[in-house]
């Protein structure tokens, strides 16, 4: 399923160096950084844009990108992860307080920024599980369904659902772990 169309990478394709292929990198993980942005932001529209601009940063970085930055999958994630924090810090704009309120809406602020940041790494670990984990984790966790209703649903044994939330879950955990603080 082709969720989105870019018209600037076969722009880009005729300056591709061996380093970064961006037509490929787009086939490979334009869908996945779309399903980033859209649960980060839940604007359809936007989250294309975001995508967009993605392949447009990495299109211009491309000569700063190397092998040894690490897969391309993170590098893109990485741009769009600064792409989507910047959309909801200017969806998130606000008329400045009143004086007495200041030292408040600034500590609600700062949790806001902290919460926003939980969320975006949580989405970009999730996205680099294996399907069959992601699917169990989303439905159980996110949708509440339960494991019962989840086999029904996809033809797969409880067992074998419990046994891919507990993989999952760990690759999650340790996925968050290397991430570290942001």
């Amino acid at each position: 399923m082709q969720v989105l169309s870019y018209r600037g990478v076969e722009r880009m394709r005729d300056q591709a160096d061996a380093s970064f292929d961006i037509s490929d990198a787009f086939e490979k993980n334009a869908e996945p950084l779309f399903a980033f942005a859209l649960n980060a932001l839940g604007d359809r529209s936007v989250a294309e844009d975001c995508v967009e601009e993605t392949f447009v940063r990495a299109g211009h970085d491309r000569d700063g990108y190397t092998a040894q930055d690490g897969a391309g999958r993170t590098w893109l994630f990485s741009i769009m992860r600064n792409i989507v924090t910047d959309q909801l810090r200017a969806r998130a704009g606000r008329v400045a307080p009143a004086q007495r309120e200041t030292a408040e809406w600034e500590s609600r602020s700062a949790i806001e920024d902290r919460l926003m940041e939980e969320r975006l790494d949580l989405y970009e670990a999730l996205s680099g599980l294996i399907s069959e984990h992601r699917e169990v984790i989303a439905a159980v966790q996110i949708e509440g369904i339960t494991y019962q209703q989840l086999s029904e649903r996809t033809g797969v044994g409880v067992g074998t659902l419990r046994t891919r939330m507990y993989n999952g879950l760990r690759c999650l955990q340790q996925a968050l772990e290397r991430k570290g603080p942001s």
